[in-house]
């Protein structure tokens, strides 16, 4: 379960820090609140590529860090197969440095972003708008 997400310098946000209860979360607002970028930045630690027109400010570091409580996940024989270090409450971080280059970490180990996927498929389920449509179709 998503417990934590902490974005700096992604797109329009300077900086963000979120907390997550039990349960499923619902994020909605208005056009142009913020709620793309939002999952623009969680599915930078998630895995999915970036690149450094994501930047507020081309001189900094974008770090996105999203924190998980998992104990009931069963991951830790994919983390060892993965050579991770297991832990119960893990974090995921990703930082996309003014070079352009990426850098990946899981409870503070480097790790490459197919590997970060692979955890990362195990974590969370993101639904967009319309996907329910699915549901009707046989």
């Amino acid at each position: 379960m998503l417990k934590q997400l902490i974005i700096k310098n992604f797109a329009l946000i300077e900086e963000l820090e979120a907390t997550f209860s039990s349960g499923m979360t619902c994020i909605t607002g208005e056009t142009g609140t913020g709620k793309s970028i939002l999952l623009g930045g969680l599915s930078l630690v998630l895995g999915k590529r970036a690149d450094l027109s994501s930047l507020l400010d081309p001189n900094k570091k974008c770090v996105v860090e999203a924190s998980f409580q998992i104990e009931e996940y069963a991951l830790k024989t994919l983390f060892e197969s993965l050579d991770v270090d297991y832990d119960d409450y893990t974090v995921l971080r990703r930082e996309i440095l003014p070079q352009g280059k990426s850098r990946a970490f899981i409870n503070d180990t480097p790790v490459n972003l197919a590997d970060l996927e692979k955890i990362s498929l195990n974590l969370i389920d993101i639904h967009s708008q319309n996907q329910t449509n699915a549901l009707l179709e046989n």
